[in-house]
């Protein structure tokens, strides 16, 4: 579940008034007194028994508006998660994501690189993380076998990455249509209500099929782990994920 910043229902609200003309300045500008107040002004609502188990909702929303939002969140509790290890996953035969490699393609070993202390340290906790949502899983002997990357976050946090880049470059692209932005904005307009409620973990509630798990293994300094669901980082993930949308 997450929730973005304000942005979306400014520019909708500025979208809006260019439709009809009464529109005139610049929506760039952070001066402008248009719309709600800033969607950092939040209210914590309780879902789940545990501490931590709630979301949230905007402050301005009418009394009304709080108490039916908060009745269907209420009598759907059932659909929400708060561990990745709590997700049941999309059955195999709903959709998976395969990797369709030409045939004539050799498979490429990466050597490992050498981390500095603190990246080990990262990607050690981010692979028992995995590990403990039974996302990874160990593997021997693979044809297939990528580095990790360590990325720096904004905050100053490390992301580990898989490099792909060889796998990639032998599979196919996917033509499968992404949606289009105008008219999601089109959609979206006249409507009073914004929702960011999000799948948990989406790309990874999507299995790879037995055959193809080896072929997504990574490197660590300790033992090499392929994916049980799709990774971040392979070629065609966003066509997977919107086909299961569709």
């Amino acid at each position: 579940m997450s929730m973005d910043k304000g942005f979306p229902i400014q520019t909708l609200i500025v979208y809006e008034a260019s439709l009809d003309g009464t529109f005139d300045v610049d929506p760039r500008d952070d001066t402008m007194d248009i719309g709600p107040n800033p969607i950092e002004e939040l209210i914590k609502l309780q879902l789940g028994p545990k501490p931590g188990q709630n979301t949230q909702l905007y402050r301005d929303l009418t009394s009304h508006q709080h108490r039916r939002i908060a009745d269907v969140l209420h009598r759907n509790t059932n659909l929400f998660v708060w561990h990745p290890s709590d997700m049941l996953g999309i059955h195999p035969r709903i959709i998976c994501h395969k990797l369709a490699i030409y045939p004539q393609a050799k498979p490429v070993l990466h050597k490992m690189r050498k981390m500095g202390e603190e990246r080990h340290k990262t990607i050690k906790e981010e692979v028992d993380k995995l590990l403990k949502a039974q996302f990874i899983k160990e593997v021997k002997y693979s044809t297939w076998l990528a580095n990790v990357v360590m990325v720096k976050k904004a905050k100053g946090k490390w992301r580990m990455c898989t490099n792909y880049i060889d796998l990639n470059r032998v599979c196919p692209k996917d033509a499968y249509l992404l949606p289009n932005i105008d008219r999601l904005v089109n959609n979206a307009s006249g409507f009073q209500v914004l929702s960011f409620l999000d799948a948990y973990s989406g790309y990874n509630q999507i299995k790879m099929p037995a055959p193809n798990e080896e072929k997504t293994t990574f490197i660590t300094e300790d033992v090499n782990f392929c994916y049980r669901v799709m990774p971040f980082g392979l070629k065609n993930t966003g066509t997977t994920y919107q086909r299961l949308l569709d």
